[in-house]
């Protein structure tokens, strides 16, 4: 296993339903002045209070119908959030988040690692990963590669996140329920931290350390164990873990922006976060929808070597996009 300096998509995510989730309806519940009781002081002469509750949305709207995906991402409601996972100098995760502001969904669109990407002077095998964009192109250059890869959605924000808000977030919700699906034992004493792992198989409450390795986890040290559909597989447990998390951490929302903001790099602030959560009151577990990139692993062979990559489908991608923007032929 390698060394792990992950920055985790899912982190983010819990960090970010929360505080859509839970900031709005927090403070219009508990009449809190974020400016006394956190100490931010962003508005001196603004009751920042004020700010977000005089935008509360607090009912679905119904749905609008496109017809065609040009049109949809015109006028459509939604944005739309790129979350990168960081390895060194390479994305190690990557999750498109779309809120629904209109319906009060959100769907979220794992993009596996591997996911292989033709780039024009790139010849080496590693460098045809999209985890190899974020080196040479930077944020810029992994957003266009994901908007083009989802048939040019536009992506209106970026987020990085540490991955240690993960052990923190899920701390301060009390643990995470999960069905861990096996015998979990790796060590790694050449890991930056030194990495051991030991979580049982079955039903149980994951604190933060455990969560933590729960969505680092690969496979043993002797080789066994592992997910059948591989990093897939490693999507579909973080994706629970998520679930779980976001279920519990409206509870705990203050506490989750004080300690949590500061484990993430955005082209937004705290602000431009919290002022969304107008858009999200009422959001429940059952309103978030997970996928992944459709496709499938294909080993493919560069300059007299074979390669592992994951190949995305274009057209399951345009009909995953087309169903999720409500876009039907007229």
């Amino acid at each position: 296993m390698k060394t792990f300096t992950k920055v985790f998509i899912v982190s983010f995510f819990c960090f970010f339903i929360a505080l859509y989730i839970g900031a709005a309806s927090y403070l219009s519940t508990n009449d809190i002045d974020i400016n006394e009781n956190m100490g931010f002081g962003f508005y001196e002469k603004e009751d920042f209070t004020k700010v977000i509750l005089n935008k509360l949305e607090a009912k679905p709207k119904e749905e609008k119908v496109f017809s065609s995906m040009a049109e949809a991402f015109k006028n459509s409601s939604r944005i739309n959030f790129l979350i990168l996972g960081m390895e060194d100098t390479r994305t190690d995760s990557l999750l498109l988040a779309s809120l629904n502001r209109d319906t009060k969904k959100i769907d979220v669109i794992s993009i596996p690692r591997d996911t292989y990407v033709h780039r024009k002077g790139y010849n080496a095998g590693d460098l045809r990963k999209i985890n190899a964009v974020y080196y040479s192109h930077g944020e810029e250059g992994v957003i266009k590669t994901v908007s083009y890869l989802l048939d040019d959605v536009p992506i209106h924000h970026h987020i990085l996140v540490d991955y240690e808000a993960v052990k923190e977030l899920v701390d301060i919700v009390g643990g995470v329920e999960v069905d861990v699906p096996f015998d979990m034992n790796y060590s790694d004493p050449t890991a930056k931290p030194p990495l051991k792992i030991d979580i049982k198989k079955g039903h149980q409450v994951l604190d933060g350390k455990n969560a933590l390795d729960f969505m680092r986890w690969r496979k043993n040290n002797n080789n066994r164990g592992g997910y059948i559909d591989g990093d897939i597989g490693r999507i579909k447990a973080q994706q629970q873990l998520l679930s779980s998390l976001a279920d519990k951490a409206s509870n705990n929302i203050i506490q989750i922006i004080t300690k949590g903001f500061k484990y993430i790099e955005s082209d937004m602030g705290l602000i431009d976060l919290l002022s969304y959560g107008r858009s999200a009151i009422g959001i429940g577990k059952d309103d978030i929808k997970f996928m992944t990139l459709p496709g499938k692993p294909d080993m493919r062979p560069i300059n007299k070597q074979v390669y592992s990559y994951y190949v995305h489908n274009q057209n399951d991608i345009t009909k995953m996009m087309e169903e999720m923007y409500n876009v039907k032929a007229q």
